[in-house]
């Protein structure tokens, strides 16, 4: 994988005895979409108890962990952090207490006004502990003084701009909030009177809870600890701008998502990349796993066999092992493995989800022509990325984007490949739906949500690091 990093996971359970044993299990489904930390709030419906922890879900939970958070409802976060640093202050679930009771907030997205918000917010008197546009959300509620609870979040979400999946758990039970766009997923399920809402329906699976539906762009659904909901908000007509990242690259391929199987999508893509770039070769593989289900449909249009060419490593984590130049490309070779019986001699079709830098697909290249391939053929199953992205993911600035800097044939002689095919907006959209229901800002530079000025500025929202005890244990009253 030479795409953009992934972003976060979130879910909530209502009704089981042991909830945050069902969020934890949603949360291993959603590891995926973050590794930098993990977090779980449960509640009984008088308090809150919560553990974060940074690294995996593995890592941060074990039996002990999971006795510490008694309840029936509870709300979980898998973080990668787009605003914020990677410290434990801003690891999620946020969980404060204020007038009428806690709050724990799960946040999937970015906030394209926080800074404007966290700014007024201090002004008015405000006190922040993190450095995540998320916890603007949760003084935003605190504000609305003289508002009921549904009132205050519905008042909160209205000053919201940008991207958001949001899951808020209360003393009497959750909401779940998608932006008016929908830019990021959020799924809902039952089991048994059972309520799940989780960024993707691979977590539904893992806890046999039935798809019902996705939540509509702009929909805010109030749970109540009984299990019995009720929508305070209806999505917006005609105003969806989904995510087309979730189904290149960010979704499980066993996830529905929009509507469709995120693995099906891919194959379109796939299908629609080897229509419009041919290559005579003797073999397709992917670059794993993202792009497992592209390559796949790459085979299955152009006749060219499928074969594993590349076997990634899943148990790397977090090396610290300096090879010095004895290692060329330790980073990618640590990642990925070529099978030279695969490789050696032919002419290789090489599938991957995404270019962002560069500098991975050029050691990629590398290590399939160190194995012997005669010829390289890469093939890209999305347009070029030449735009950054500001609706939660990370995407980096213009300036370390290859594609925003150089022509298709420059790229392909960057990165040492025989030749070099991108796939078209057109083959995309025939791929996954219609262009007007879908964010492309990364390529197309079509910032559809207003972005407040300086936003470009990644450090404009930091603060001193704050230093919290891991795990944390926040009993509420």
């Amino acid at each position: 994988m030479s795409g953009p990093r992934e972003e976060c996971g979130i879910v909530a359970v209502i009704g089981p005895e042991r909830a945050a044993e069902w969020a934890c299990l949603g949360l291993y489904a959603l590891q995926h979409r973050g590794q930098e930390s993990s977090g779980i709030v449960s509640s009984d419906g008088v308090r809150a108890y919560a553990h974060r922890a940074m690294g995996l879900v593995a890592d941060a939970f074990d039996e002990s962990a999971l006795a510490s958070l008694p309840g029936t409802a509870a709300v979980g976060h898998n973080r990668y952090s787009t605003t914020g640093s990677p410290t434990l202050a801003n690891a999620q679930p946020i969980l404060v207490n204020y007038r009428d009771g806690f709050l724990a907030v799960a946040h999937n997205g970015n906030l394209t006004n926080a800074r404007t918000l966290r700014r007024r917010l201090e002004r008015s008197g405000s006190i922040f502990q993190s450095t995540m546009d998320t916890e603007v959300v949760v003084h935003l509620i605190a504000a609305e003084r003289d508002a009921s609870r549904d009132r205050a979040l519905l008042n909160a979400l209205d000053r919201l701009t940008g991207a958001y999946s949001l899951l808020i758990l209360t003393p009497d039970g959750l909401y779940a909030a998608r932006d008016p766009h929908g830019f990021r997923p959020l799924a809902l399920g039952r089991r048994d009177g059972a309520v799940v809402v989780a960024s993707e329906s691979c977590a539904l699976d893992l806890l046999d809870v039935e798809l019902e539906r996705e939540l509509g762009p702009g929909e805010v659904l109030k749970v109540g600890l009984d299990g019995s909901y009720e929508t305070l908000r209806a999505s917006p007509a005609d105003a969806e701008c989904l995510c087309v990242f979730e189904q290149i690259y960010f979704a499980r391929p066993d996830s529905t998502l929009y509507g469709m199987s995120v693995d099906e999508a891919r194959r379109r893509l796939g299908r629609e990349l080897a229509r419009e770039h041919p290559a005579d070769a003797d073999c397709v593989f992917a670059v794993p796993d993202s792009s497992n289900s592209a390559a796949l449909g790459y085979a299955e249009f152009s006749g060219l066999p499928f074969e594993l060419g590349l076997i990634r490593n899943h148990y790397i984590g977090r090396t610290f092992i300096q090879p010095g130049q004895a290692v060329r490309d330790f980073r990618v070779k640590i990642k990925y493995n070529p099978v030279s019986s695969v490789i050696r001699g032919k002419r290789v079709v090489v599938v991957d989800d995404s270019i962002v830098r560069g500098t991975t697909s050029k050691a990629l290249v590398g290590l399939v022509r160190d194995a012997g391939a005669a010829e390289v053929h890469l093939r890209v199953a999305s347009p070029p990325l030449r735009h950054p992205c500001y609706y939660g993911i990370d995407i980096p600035s213009r300036d370390e984007l290859i594609a925003a800097n150089m022509t298709v044939p420059e790229i392909a002689a960057f990165v040492g490949a025989d030749s070099l095919g991108y796939l078209s907006f057109d083959g995309l959209y025939r791929a996954v739906g219609a262009r007007e229901h879908h964010c492309d800002a990364c390529m197309s530079g079509n910032y559809r949500v207003p972005l407040e000025p300086g936003i470009e500025e990644k450090t404009a929202f930091e603060t001193p690091e704050l230093r919290v005890h891991s795990p944390v244990e926040a009993p509420v009253a």
